[in-house]
């Protein structure tokens, strides 16, 4: 299965939370599961990083890098066929970062991990 992190998953993978349901640990750790995490996601972090809204204990270029290495997590990148998707997506969720997460899923044939709900009511492969 090839997984797409939302972001908040991959906050949460990085930090051993107890937030993740079980089910999302054990795909993550499946390593016949191939897991990415969007630059959308980055960027995202970066924003909210610089916002004041989310610390990090590093800079956030090596935060980044170093925990998607850590825990062998590759880069999804944004293509337009990604981008393309957003004029199919009925208006259910108005986060701009999520959105694309979902048509980048949807485009690359990809299930996001997320617990958010706002997510699941589109026609796009979950799992939590």
């Amino acid at each position: 299965m090839n997984i797409l992190l939302d972001t908040c998953t991959f906050l949460w993978i990085i930090a051993g939370s107890d937030d993740l349901s079980e089910n999302a640990r054990r795909l993550f750790a499946d390593p016949s599961n191939e897991v990415y995490l969007s630059v959308v996601s980055a960027w995202e972090i970066i924003v909210k990083h610089r916002l004041g809204k989310l610390p990090l204990p590093e800079p956030i270029h090596d935060f980044i890098r170093f925990n998607r290495t850590l825990h062998r997590i590759d880069t999804c990148p944004l293509d337009e066929a990604a981008v393309l998707q957003l004029t199919r997506l009925p208006d259910l969720h108005k986060d701009p970062f999520d959105r694309i997460l979902i048509c980048q899923a949807i485009a690359g044939s990809m299930t996001i991990l997320t617990p958010d709900a706002h997510i699941i009511r589109y026609p796009v492969k979950t799992e939590w």
